[in-house]
């Protein structure tokens, strides 16, 4: 625990724990905020996706939609929670890993 409060910058257990309550929150809410998007463009039925792409098409659409929900739910989340600084230094960390650090104020 004293590495990764150490790696994150954090100075308490209740941070900490606040923290990987917000992770566990925002993976969970990303994928149900999703379902009802998927369903609004029609990619919900697995049956009508897998006919004209195959199972890989579909549930690689489904993980590429549902990256964009976690990242914005991510800083909410975090916000809502009062760690809003956490998670706006974690996430441009995070964009600017995968190459979208341009997308950036």
């Amino acid at each position: 625990m004293k590495k990764l409060k150490a790696r994150w910058g954090i100075t308490s257990n209740t941070q900490l724990l606040i923290i990987c309550v917000v992770f566990a929150i925002t993976g969970s809410a990303s994928v149900w905020v999703a379902k009802p998007f998927l369903h609004w463009i029609r990619l919900d039925s697995l049956k009508e996706i897998t006919e004209w792409w195959g199972p890989w098409i579909y549930w690689s659409l489904r993980i590429l939609l549902i990256f964009p929900f976690y990242q914005v739910l991510l800083v909410l989340f975090g916000w809502l929670f009062g760690q809003f600084k956490f998670f706006w230094a974690f996430e441009k960390k995070m964009l600017k890993r995968l190459g979208l650090g341009a997308l950036l104020p």
